[in-house]
């Protein structure tokens, strides 16, 4: 696809999809600066939106800040909690309003996401003549997704770029202290593994994580 530096671009980030898609297939967590870099590819950025879910300790804030640091700002909502015990943690709508009422100062949507659920939301934004880019990690991508988009980035093809630090398991992973970008180190390890908001809401979110998984079309 054609881009040029005139072009405004719009980054929304499903955080959520991003972090289980690295942990569940690399154990690793997400460089999100150099997926912004990436997808502004030396456009006009108008904004970078990152949708997190709080929760009540606040332990997840130095990840938050981080995020920030990195000029990505965060859409925050609360763990929702309901009488019956079932927890929520979902930015799909959220994700998808922010981004069809922003359209008209964008010329080029990309979504950080490989939710095939986000698929009525690019119809839309195509059939509104903008142009949609996707990146994702492509073993957890939907299919259908990647056929409508004008440009598909897979995460998964540039692990050094994309991921970063030790396993979360603890194992040192082969690409440890391997970077590229030069600027990876702006969102360290250890702010996301001082109380990296996902692990804390766990319980919590897979079980509706799995549920999306399935759904996906592959």
């Amino acid at each position: 696809m054609f881009k040029h530096p005139d072009q405004r671009v719009g980054v929304f980030i499903d955080t959520q999809n991003m972090y289980y898609s690295a942990r569940n297939l690399f154990k690793r967590k997400v460089n999100f600066k150099n997926i912004v870099d990436d997808a502004v590819a030396g456009r006009k950025l108008i904004r970078a939106m990152a949708y997190v879910v709080g929760t009540e300790s606040k332990e997840e804030q130095p990840f938050f800040e981080a995020l920030r640091s990195a000029g990505i700002e965060t859409r925050e909502k609360p763990l929702q909690e309901f009488a019956s015990g079932h927890k929520k943690a979902d930015w799909d709508v959220g994700l998808a309003i922010d981004a069809v009422q922003m359209l008209d100062t964008l010329d080029v949507v990309v979504i950080v996401s490989g939710d095939g659920d986000f698929q009525p939301l690019v119809n839309y934004i195509l059939a509104r003549g903008r142009m949609v880019e996707l990146m994702a990690f492509g073993e957890t991508t939907s299919s259908a997704l990647q056929k409508v988009v004008h440009d598909y980035t897979d995460l998964s093809q540039n692990k050094r770029r994309y991921l970063i630090g030790p396993k979360i398991n603890g194992r040192t992973s082969e690409d440890t202290g391997k970077k590229g970008g030069g600027n990876d180190e702006s969102i360290e390890d250890e702010n996301l593994d001082n109380g990296f908001f996902m692990d804390l809401q766990e319980e919590a979110t897979n079980n509706q994580e799995e549920h999306r998984t399935r759904r996906l079309e592959f």
